[in-house]
């Protein structure tokens, strides 16, 4: 397993924007309101259960015209979502608190507070809660592309991950189901 060195988060973040696209560059909608989220709030002040962590929206798909999207997972119980590939979104993986492990194609990365890694479009990946107390993991998709919709029909229709409802709701968001989720000791 690699050991992820600390990174800048910005750094990777701006790597994760689309690139050009139809020979134009991408441009960033001015913000019509204030972004500032404080900490442990959620962009529209709601609280989303999802899967086995709350989860709390810092930048919606809108605030950058689709650009980017942005959310705060905390866990308390090991584990996370089965491995899966999303066809037009990069994903980065950021450890604001506590230890997490992200498998993106064959390689399998521990991140500790501070630590990022970045899964490209296209490439299988999982991640899964690792840590003996609480952590927070920063999660960022560039484009934004359907995620936000996708974690909203989740909680909408209370979707409990079977094989069956995972396939058919992800395909609908652009995702397939590839393989199993992380076993954390």
């Amino acid at each position: 397993m690699k050991l992820i060195h600390r990174r800048s988060f910005l750094e990777l973040a701006v790597a994760a924007l689309p690139a050009p696209l139809f020979g134009q560059t991408p441009s960033l909608a001015s913000p019509t309101t204030e972004l500032r989220v404080p900490a442990g709030m959620d962009r529209e002040g709601k609280k989303h259960a999802i899967g086995l962590s709350s989860t709390t929206y810092k930048v919606l798909t809108r605030d950058t015209a689709g650009a980017l999207f942005v959310l705060e997972q905390s866990n308390h119980k090991k584990g996370g979502p089965r491995q899966h590939v999303h066809h037009a979104e990069d994903e980065l993986f950021y450890s604001l608190e506590g230890d997490y492990i992200v498998e993106i194609g064959t390689e399998r990365f521990r991140l500790q507070t501070g630590d990022c890694v970045l899964g490209p479009r296209g490439v299988p990946h999982a991640w899964a809660f690792a840590g003996e107390s609480a952590g927070r993991l920063l999660l960022s998709w560039a484009p934004a592309g359907k995620m936000e919709a996708y974690f909203n029909e989740l909680e909408r229709t209370g979707t409990k991950f079977s094989s069956a409802s995972d396939t058919v709701l992800m395909r609908a968001y652009g995702m397939e189901l590839t393989g199993p989720a992380i076993v954390v000791d």
